[in-house]
C-alpha cells in the first residue's frame, strides 16, 4: 500500500492519547514502588492497543507495544525498525497484515531493551533477518541487571538473537526504498542504531529521541548524557524540516522537536554539572531541581524530574 506524503506531524490520535494516559497511570504506580515499571509496561502491552499511523511511501508507524515501530510494506515483504513486547504478538501480526500481505524481511534492533526487541524471536520464525549493533547482541545473550528497573534481564533464546551485525553503517535496497543503518555511538545504550528512509525522508531514532519526555539513559549498558547529546546532534544533521521523525516513545516529530530535545539535554547536562562540581551530593542536587525549567512538558511520563537527574548525575 502507499501512503500519502502530507502525514500531519503534530497531530496525536484519540486512541494513542488513551495509550499515554494508561501509561501514565501504570507509571504513578511504580513510583510508589508498588512494582517494576517492566511489568507494568508489559501489562499494557497485552492489553493490545496498536495504533497504526500511515507516514509516507508505504511507511506506517505501530505503536501500543512498548517503543515505536517503523513498517516499510511492499509485496515483496516488510522491513521493520524494533518489534515491541511478544505479549503483544496476536495484535501486532493483525495490525501488519492490514497493511498488505507481505511477511516480514527485515527486522532492525535499534537496540536491546525489551520494549523493542521482545518479538525478535517470532519476527525470526516468520522470515525476518533480525539485525543488529554488536553490543546489541552481546547484552541479549547475557543476564544484565537494570537496577532502575528493578528487573534482571536473561539471555534471550538462540532463536531471538541478532544474526546480521551493523558496526557502523548499512544501506538496505528494499522495495525501491535505501534504509539507511547507522550507529550513533554510546548514545542511550552502547549499541544504538538509526535507520533512514532515504526516499520517504522518514528517521527512525529509536529511544536517542523521546517526544516531549524526559528520556531513560541506560548507564549499565554504556549509556551517557553526553551520548544522548551527541545522538541528538546527529538526529538533527539527518533531518530537514520536511524529515517525519520517530521517536524511540511518544507521538511523531520534526526537526524543530528534535532541537528543542537537544537544548533541554545540554541545559539540563549543565545545570548538573554546576552543582556537581560544587560538590554536591546527589541528593541535594536533586534537591537543587536543576530540572525545573523543563518539568512542566518534560517531565510527565516514565522519567520523572528527580530520575532523570540521578541519570544526568551519573555522566557528569
Amino acid at each position: 500500500m502507499r501512503h500519502s506524503s502530507r502525514a500531519p506531524l503534530r497531530a496525536r490520535p484519540a486512541c494513542a492519547r488513551s495509550i499515554l494516559a494508561a501509561a501514565l497511570a501504570l507509571i504513578a504506580c511504580a513510583s510508589a514502588g508498588a512494582e517494576s515499571p517492566v511489568n507494568l509496561i508489559n501489562d499494557e502491552a497485552r492489553a493490545g492497543h496498536i495504533v497504526i499511523t500511515p507516514l509516507r511511501e508505504s511507511i506506517t508507524m505501530l505503536s501500543g507495544s512498548g517503543g515505536n515501530i517503523a513498517v516499510l510494506s511492499s509485496a515483496q515483504g516488510k522491513l521493520m525498525v524494533d518489534g515491541g513486547i511478544t505479549l503483544s504478538e496476536a495484535p501486532l501480526q493483525a495490525a501488519m497484515e492490514r497493511l498488505g500481505p507481505g511477511k516480514p524481511r527485515y527486522l532492525i534492533n535499534t537496540h536491546w531493551h525489551w520494549d523493542h526487541a521482545d518479538s525478535n524471536g517470532w519476527l525470526h520464525a516468520m522470515g525476518a533477518t533480525v539485525i543488529a549493533h554488536p553490543n546489541s547482541l552481546k547484552h541479549l545473550s547475557e543476564a544484565l541487571r537494570v537496577e532502575d528497573w528493578q528487573h534482571t534481564f536473561e539471555p534471550v533464546p538462540m532463536n531471538a538473537r541478532p544474526t546480521s551485525l551493523v558496526s557502523s553503517s548499512r544501506t538496505i535496497d528494499f522495495a525501491g526504498e535505501k534504509a539507511l543503518v547507522k550507529y550513533y555511538g554510546p548514545a542511550h545504550t552502547d549499541g544504538d542504531l538509526y535507520v533512514y528512509f532515504e526516499k520517504a525522508d522518514v528517521l527512525a531514532t529509536g529511544d536517542t529521541y523521546w517526544n516531549g519526555v524526559y528520556p531513560f539513559i541506560d548507564t549499565v549498558a554504556g549509556g551517557s548524557i553526553d551520548g544522548m547529546i551527541r545522538a541528538a546532534e546527529i538526529n538533527i544533521t539527518r533531518s530537514t524540516d520536511k524529515t517525519i521523525v520517530i521517536p524511540g516513545h511518544g507521538p511523531l516529530a520534526n526537526r524543530a522537536d528534535l532541537i528543542e530535545f537537544r537544548d533541554m539535554l545540554v541545559e539540563i547536562r549543565a545545570n548538573v554539572a554546576a552543582l556537581k562540581r560544587e560538590g554536591k551530593s546527589l541528593d541535594e542536587v536533586i534537591a537543587a531541581q536543576p530540572t525545573a525549567k523543563f518539568d512542566p512538558k518534560w517531565g510527565n511520563f516514565v522519567i520523572n524530574p528527580a530520575f532523570f537527574t540521578r541519570l544526568v548525575y551519573r555522566g557528569v
